[in-house]
This record gives C-alpha cells, structure tokens and sequence, in this order.
C-alpha cells in the first residue's frame, strides 16, 4: 500500500477544529479575486444522501459533456478525494502547490488583521476547491455543504439551484437540539430568487424550509409531494425505481444499493429538471444513465462474496435505520457486525439500529482523535455486552470479523466514514495479495 501524502499546513489546522462562521473564508476568497464566482453551482445540503446526491449530479452533467468540478467530504482515504474535475482527484502536486498558495495568502491577510484567528482545515480545502475549479475553468461545479448550512464555508455561493435532501438529527451541539433547528441551519444555503429543491419529508423541518423560502422568494420544488409520484416494484432483477414528475416519468436502477438511493436518485433528477428549465441541455436518457451508473463508496458498498462484506459509514440514527432496512431485506440473518464511531455521535441511538441485527459485535476505534474507544462504547451500551468482543484497531477487528464468519457468516462493517475508509484499504490491500 502506497503512503498518502502528507500535508503539514492542513494537519495543523486539523488541531483548531471546527469554527462556523463565513469572515475569513470571505475575505481571503475576496484576495484571491472571488474565484468562487467563476462558474455555475448546484448546491447541496442535508443530513443525509447529499453525498450520493451530489455524486449523482455530477455522473449527470459530465455524461452530457459538461466539465464539472465535485466538492465532497469527508474523504475515506485520501484527502484529495475531496476535490475533483471530470471525475479525476486534484493531483499531489496541484493540491501542494494550492496550499503553498492559500498558506502564504492567510499569513498576509492575519498580519493586516483582515483575518482572525487561523483557518480551519474544511475552510482551507472548501478555498483550494474553488480556486482549482477556477483554473480548470469547469462548467459547473456540484458543492456538497459540510455541516448545517448557513454558516458552513460553502455558503459564500450564489448557486443556480439550493438542494436540501433530508433533515434528521445530527451535529446536535452546533446545528440545534431539534428538526425546526437544525432545518433552519440547513435551510441558510437558500438564496433570493433561487429555486430550492427540497427531499425533505419531516413536517416540522419542512415548514422552515418553506418559510425561508418564501422569504427569500425562492420557488420551492418538492421532490416528493402530491403532484409527484415516486414508488418501487419489484421484478426478477431487483427493486426497479419509478419517479412520475410533472414533466416525464423516470424508470431507473441506482448502482448504488437501497432504497435511500433510490429516493437520493429522484432529488438529483428533480434538481436536473429544474436545471433544463434554467437552460441547461439535458436529455431524459443521460439523467436516468447519470443516476444508474453513479458510484458513491461506502455506502452499503459490497466487497466480495466469501463472506460478503457490506461497508456503511452511518454515522447517525437515520442513516442505521437505511442499514437495517436494507440488511432485513437483502440478507436476513445475524451478521457479524464491527462498529466504530466517533465520541460526539448518539451511539446508543445508533445501536439500536445496528446491533440488533448482529450474533457477535466487535467494537473498534478508527484512527482518529474524536474516535471513542471500544471500552466507552461498550460502558454505554450494556445491555448488549454478550455480544462484544473489544479489538483497538480496525485491522485486527477486521480480521477477528472474518475469523468468526468461517468464510460464510456476512461481516458488515458499520459507523463512521472514517471506519470505512480504514477497512476500504484493509480489503483492497487484501486483494492485491491475494
């Protein structure tokens, strides 16, 4: 396995965590000439799908010809997966020189006070996005927000369309305690006059996203309402997708598996129709061929068959709840189940989703600072302690996994992106040698 770059003024600013607020990233955005405002944006918001959505979008635009640039996180394994034109990551080199740059620039801008304080790491890459799509001079750029919305360092966009997928719970300590709360931090990406299309289908998010929109007097599209249609059936290959707009009727099969992608599928062609009507070319085949071949890793992603490994970085109750929907329905029977999260995350809320569905869970820390340690999870989760086996790293957890399953038992793998990408590498590398 090739050792990933290493980036010292990033892993710095890793150490000043998360600070929302839009002055600084304005006002060295502003130095660089507003290079954010070089080219069209679709932005996406939500607690869940927005990645799959933009993913989707992108596979979309670029099938039309269009040179698109995608802006995502976090990444799995390599930071540069963040950034990407055509579908290829930033390169080393563009990625070091980009921070060279953005570096040297906040120096300039702190000592001349126009900054305060230190940029933060999702801040340094959201401006190394923007000035990189700037230079590869895209035709449109697909921007996934990080967190909340209104004060998240995508914010600084006028977009051609907001796009709001779900609202569930999540970042609780900074995004608010309940949905209206959190629906009104997602809610900040609206702008005047700019059409919102809206996933949402909680009543209470729902009526702030309205009422924002009607504010900003911003056409609200809801994606799943009384004048569309969106339902699934069944045939011998699989669940088959059907999305009835007021314009056409889509038929589709995500690659991606669950049901989830399939309502992540119909946002991401109810933003492409709202984006033909702004005068974008699109064709009703390139939308249902973008959604069908799109590919989004670590979610419910599949490696291999002997045992099948199924890997979800479900981070929050409602992305367990979409696990354990799709393992009832795909599998249904005891998996061997290894969990990793971070210490801030509703563990017991998420556990409730996922453990349930396991003969043995094995508890495991990914390599991360926020992670919380196999002992805290178990201390929070008693009552499922006959289940546990304690391992302090991903690779040793994940080979106890494939150890107990005997070849035959399904392992999934389930928490944290940051869980998944360390067993994505485990079991590439695995490959490679096998």
């Amino acid at each position: 396995m090739c050792p990933l770059a290493s980036y010292p003024y990033l892993d710095q600013a890793q150490l000043f965590g998360i600070r929302l607020g839009l002055e600084n990233i304005q006002a060295v955005l502003e130095d660089f000439g507003h290079p954010h405002r070089d080219y069209p944006v679709i932005h996406v918001a939500g607690t869940n799908g927005k990645g799959s959505v933009c993913a989707m979008l992108e596979e979309i635009f670029r099938l039309h010809g269009y040179r698109t640039g995608l802006y995502t996180s976090p990444h799995l394994v390599d930071v540069r997966e963040r950034i990407r034109v055509n579908g290829s990551l930033i390169r080393e080199k563009e990625l070091k020189e980009l921070l060279a740059e953005i570096e040297k620039r906040e120096k300039r801008l702190k000592s001349g006070g126009r900054v305060a304080g230190a940029l933060t790491y999702f801040e340094i890459l959201t401006i190394a996005a923007f000035l990189y799509f700037a230079r590869k001079k895209v035709d449109l750029a697909v921007l996934e927000v990080g967190m909340g919305g209104r004060f998240d360092a995508t914010n600084v966009v006028r977009p051609e369309v907001s796009v709001i997928t779900t609202v569930s719970y999540d970042h609780q300590q900074y995004l608010g305690s309940n949905l209206e709360k959190i629906a009104f931090e997602k809610a900040g990406i609206i702008k005047e006059r700019i059409p919102c299309v809206c996933g949402v289908r909680s009543p209470e998010a729902l009526r702030v996203i309205k009422k924002k929109c009607h504010d900003e007097d911003a056409p609200l599209v809801r994606v799943f309402d009384k004048k569309r249609e969106f339902s699934v059936v069944e045939n011998r290959r699989g669940e088959v997708f059907i999305y009835r707009t007021d314009s056409s009727t889509y038929k589709f099969r995500p690659s991606l598996p669950g049901q989830h992608q399939g309502e992540n599928a119909a946002v991401a062609i109810a933003t492409s129709e709202v984006m033909s009507a702004r005068g974008w070319k699109l064709s009703k085949k390139k939308i249902i061929q973008g959604v069908e071949s799109a590919s989004w890793p670590g979610r419910l992603e599949i490696f291999g068959s002997t045992p099948p490994v199924v890997l979800d970085g479900c981070h929050n109750e409602a992305g367990a709840r979409v696990v354990n929907r799709f393992w009832r329905k795909t599998f249904n029977r005891p998996a061997i189940l290894v969990f990793g999260v971070m210490k801030d995350k509703e563990i017991e809320k998420i556990a409730r989703w996922l453990f349930p569905l396991a003969s043995r869970v094995i508890l495991t820390r990914p390599s991360l600072e926020r992670a919380a340690g196999p002992l805290e999870i178990a201390a929070r989760l008693p009552g499922y302690r006959d289940k546990f086996f304690l391992e302090e790293t991903v690779p040793s957890a994940l080979r106890l996994a494939l150890v107990l399953s005997g070849g035959e038992v399904p392992v999934l793998v389930a928490g944290s992106l940051f869980l998944v990408g360390e067993a994505r590498q485990f079991f590439q590398s695995q490959a490679r040698t096998s």
